[in-house]
Parts: structure tokens; sequence; C-alpha cells
């Protein structure tokens, strides 16, 4: 398990990190989300031990995370991290080697890698002569090359067509030797390809975090969509901390505040006319990043 606790970090006068705590347990993918400069590379570097910080610490399944335990995390930049003048195969071998992996075993995994992300017909390519979405699919085998624990993706989306995306989203979760999982923390391009585990920061702290599902379930009970026939004006008025926030095509999307009781909207409903789906509305993880972050 990968934790980070109270991380703080300053660059002169501008906080990156104000007491930033968060965890990665084994075999989850935890997505860490936020605005540009909301300090998730500054984390993720402290993590990887390339920055350090001012206050707070790492730990790595309970115990202070050491310089050889850092070394052995797969990371991911958002920056292009490869030779580009370097053949695929050569360099995944290569990057394998530097983690202390023996020869033979280092020119297997570039190989499993190469086949399981699709790049099999880009192997002998130099780097620079790959899209800059092939380019992306060598830096994540580059990042799982040594067989990593802990993987750590800075924004691994960027730059991939569909059909990419979908790849790179399989791999990490599917990454797991002898019935190991790996912990996984990532900072995606888009809100949405954190299907796990998601955290949210801004300025630099965690604003909100845990399962996807329980966040959207916790902002689900708050709003409702309303098929209302008729829609007549005003139903709503007699409902406290109620109110039509949006419309839709034979549809209302009603905004409960706090306080406000579900069961007197659905009386209002049936009083004004016959209603024929009264349901809550799911957020998608794009509304709940403009909420929770766009718009704090």
């Amino acid at each position: 398990m990968l934790e980070l606790r109270d991380l703080s970090r300053r660059y002169g006068d501008t906080v990156a990190l104000d007491g930033l705590t968060l965890t990665a347990p084994q075999g989850e993918v935890v997505g860490f989300v936020g605005p540009n400069g909301a300090g998730k590379t500054t984390a993720m570097r402290i993590a990887l031990g390339v920055l350090e910080a001012d206050a707070g610490h790492v730990s790595w399944n309970g115990a202070p995370a050491t310089r050889e335990v850092q070394r052995t995390f797969g990371y991911m930049p958002e920056e292009r991290g490869l030779y580009p003048k370097m053949r695929v195969d050569r360099q995944l071998r290569y990057f394998a080697v530097l983690h202390a992996r023996p020869v033979q075993a280092a020119d297997s995994a570039a190989t499993t890698w190469i086949e399981r992300l699709g790049l099999a017909e880009q192997a002998e390519k130099r780097v620079e002569e790959l899209s800059l979405g092939n380019q992306q699919r060598v830096q994540l085998a580059a990042a799982l090359v040594h067989d990593p624990e802990a993987l750590i993706l800075d924004e691994p989306f960027s730059g991939l067509d569909p059909i990419g995306t979908d790849v790179m989203s399989e791999i990490p979760r599917g990454a797991r030797q002898g019935g190991r999982g790996r912990d996984l923390l990532v900072a995606p391009a888009r809100p949405g390809r954190a299907d796990l585990r998601q955290g949210r920061d801004r300025q630099p702290r965690i604003v909100a975090a845990g399962r996807v599902d329980e966040l959207r379930a916790e902002r689900a009970e708050r709003r409702l969509r309303v098929e209302l026939e008729g829609e007549p004006e005003g139903w709503l008025e007699d409902v406290p901390g109620a109110a039509v926030i949006a419309t839709e095509p034979g549809a209302v999307i009603v905004e409960l505040r706090e306080g406000a009781d579900d069961q007197q909207a659905l009386d209002a409903a049936r009083r004004a006319g016959r209603v024929s789906s009264f349901a809550p509305v799911r957020p998608t993880l794009g509304e709940l990043f403009r909420e929770l972050v766009v718009e704090r």
C-alpha cells in the first residue's frame, strides 16, 4: 500500500501542496484529479523520491518509503521520457535492465509488453517514427517492464485515440502477475477515466475522496429527474429547498438543497399531474469534477 501523509511543498511563495493525504490500497486504481497547477505532479514526484516534501512523509506497506523502494516504482510522466532515436524493443530491454532485471528476463518482459500493448509492428522502429499515441503506449510499457508493485501514471491518456484509450484503460487494471495486484495512482487527463476510486484536489488540498460509485450516490440524493405530463409551472413552489435547475425533452431536473424532502417533491408532482418517472440523477465524473473543483 502506497500512502502519502500530510505532504506540504512550497515553491517560493507558492503553496504547491498543503497537508495532502492520499492512500492507494493494494490492487486498486486511485484517480487523482484536479485542475492544472493543483499539485498532482508535485505529489507524484515526492512519492517517487524525485522531489522532497517540506513536511509529511511517504510510506510503503506501513513503513517509510526508502530510496531503494521508490526506485522500484513504475512511473509514466506526463512529458515524454523516451529516447527518440532508440528502437522500441531495445529501449524497453534497456529500461528493464536499468531496474536490475537480468538480461534474459528483460528481453522476455519487453516482448510481453510490446505484444500486450499492440506494438508488435512497431517494435523495430525508432520512437520518433511512431505516432504520439503509440509513443504513449511505449511509455506505459517502459513503466511496467520491470514488474513494479506500485505504478504511478501522470495523464496516461494524453494523445490517445479512442481505441488506444480503451487499451490503456485495461492494461493497468489487469497488470497482475502471480495473483498480486499493483498499487496504481493515476492522474487522468479527463475525470471520466478514473473509474475505481477518485480523489480530487484543488489549490492544493483534497476536497473529496472515495469510491466513484459512493461519490456519485451522495450527490444523486440531491438531484431528481422528473417526467411530469404537461410540466405545469410552479408545481414545486410549496416544497422548501427544491428547484428546477434544468430541462430535458419531456423531463426536468430538480435539485434538493439541504433539508429538502424528496417525498414532498414527489407529492407535489403527483398533485400537478401524471408522473411517469421520478428518479435520482447520478452525476457523471465530469459533472462531479466541475462541482467539486471548478465551481468551488
